[in-house]
């Protein structure tokens, strides 16, 4: 199968020494859906900017189909489509004046933008919103627009950087419609980050979860939640007890967290062990407050495998640019 992208020890330290990625390596095949999964601050948007040349790469080395990411910019730039976490679409322009602006930074000829135009707009359902000035469009609207203007010069390559951000969940439900369109009936490989970890399990064929600069994981999105493998029992008591050795004995079992009155039970296959759990419950006098029973999420990948919930916290490169602030004032 045909890489079209490639990284080798790929690496970014911005000014402070602060490293936004540190040393990742990964492939992206032809045609798929490859998510890139992480919360805020992982090193997603950086990874993005070096790959479409929009930062500087300090070591290692990357390729976007077939093209040196550092010594042919030039190349890399021609073949891929960007859509931004942040809008950069002209609200002072109509809808199709953005998408037309676009062709011809593109160098796109007239006639040929013209067409395409017209089957982008059609495709994210803004055909009746096309003469209208863009300053009109709800957040949903302006969010499909940007997606089709970094489509309009038919690229092999999409990358899509926090796509549904801010959007409410139904429009989100329409954006993934549209990028599975664009991935499987218009075969654009498409390198997706996002911090919506249920985003990555309905969208992703292949998806790497990126932690402080680091790949923790890779795989689909089976292959990573079996790292847990199994499934999760809840269980909440109506009082404090220790049974976490009671827990442990029951076959089946593969390992007990407890917070407070609350466990959570790893198990193989829950429909074996629930009777017995229920039963030695009850056997010592304990009540059951809620149970519940879930398969694994990649949330639950996330914390096994970096041991931590996902967070909100600063990004290296905002964190650089804060230390350039402070340095200018003092």
């Amino acid at each position: 199968m045909t890489r079209v992208i490639e990284v080798e020890n790929l690496t970014k330290i911005y000014k402070g020494n602060i490293k936004a990625v540190d040393d990742i390596s990964f492939d992206v095949n032809e045609g798929a859906l490859f998510g890139f999964l992480g919360p805020n601050g992982a090193g997603k948007t950086t990874t993005i900017k070096l790959l479409t040349t929009l930062a500087s790469i300090t070591s290692g080395k990357a390729t976007v189909l077939g093209h040196d990411v550092s010594k042919q910019p030039n190349m890399v730039r021609k073949s891929i489509g960007i859509v931004p976490q942040d809008l950069t679409i002209d609200n002072e322009l109509k809808g199709n004046e953005n998408i037309m602006l676009a062709a011809k930074l593109y160098h796109v000829p007239n006639h040929v933008a013209k067409k395409r135009v017209e089957d982008l707009l059609e495709l994210v359902g803004l055909t009746d919103a096309a003469n209208r000035l863009v300053s009109t469009y709800s957040g949903g609207m302006r969010k499909r627009l940007e997606l089709i203007v970094g489509l309009v010069h038919e690229p092999k390559v999409l990358f899509m950087d926090e796509p549904t951000l801010g959007l409410d969940v139904n429009t989100r439900k329409i954006i993934w419609d549209y990028i599975r369109e664009l991935n499987k009936e218009k075969r654009v490989t498409i390198f997706m980050t996002t911090h919506y970890l249920e985003e990555a399990d309905a969208l992703c064929d292949v998806a790497a979860i990126i932690d402080r600069g680091k790949i923790r994981a890779q795989g689909s999105p089976q292959e990573l939640k079996e790292i847990i493998g199994g499934e999760v029992i809840t269980i909440e008591l109506t009082k404090e007890r220790d049974l976490q050795d009671f827990f442990s004995s029951i076959k089946g079992v593969k390992e007990v967290k407890k917070l407070g009155s609350t466990y959570g039970i790893k198990l193989g296959m829950a429909e074996d062990a629930i009777p017995a759990i229920i039963d030695g419950i009850y056997a010592r006098g304990v009540k059951i407050k809620a149970l519940s029973c879930s398969k694994p999420s990649l949330d639950q990948v996330f914390l096994e495998v970096t041991g931590k919930e996902f967070r909100e916290e600063e990004s290296a490169e905002a964190a650089s640019r804060r230390q350039d602030i402070i340095a200018r004032r003092g």
